[in-house]
């Protein structure tokens, strides 16, 4: 799983109970896997069909800097499968998991799924060479 990207949890951002609302979570998750998709597949044209299992283990709270580890589990022939963890920056802890998040490419212009043409294997070599490149810029 790598982890891509970082949020500040924010006073707006907590519920009743002074910890991360799951409902802003969830909205943190899509967007965060829908960019996650979106650089793997190569088009902007995907759109979130399925959330599966959504796991909440602890509280994130204000202040804290949140992280997002995504990794990809599945190709189809129109869609990706990924998986996103969301954890404490700094003592590693899950707040949050979300499993089996699938998107599906659309055709711009009729809305209905069209083949995006990669496949696990291809995503897999893509994303060792992306990170020999950023590896490289050290």
């Amino acid at each position: 799983m790598r982890f891509l990207s970082r949020r500040l949890v924010m006073p707006n951002d907590l519920n009743y109970a002074n910890a991360l609302f799951g409902g802003r979570a969830l909205e943190w998750i899509d967007e965060e896997s829908a960019i996650y998709a979106i650089c793997q597949l190569e088009t902007n044209y995907l759109v979130t069909k399925h959330i599966g299992e959504i796991s909440f283990e602890s509280p994130a709270l204000s202040g804290d800097v949140v992280e997002f580890g995504l990794e990809t589990k599945k190709v189809g022939r129109t869609s990706i499968t990924v998986s996103c963890l969301v954890r404490n920056k700094a003592t590693k802890k899950t707040i949050c998991f979300a499993d089996d998040i699938v998107f599906v490419r659309v055709n711009p212009d009729t809305k209905e799924p069209m083949p995006h043409g990669k496949t696990l294997e291809e995503l897999q070599k893509q994303t060792e060479e992306e990170i020999q490149r950023l590896n490289m810029a050290d």
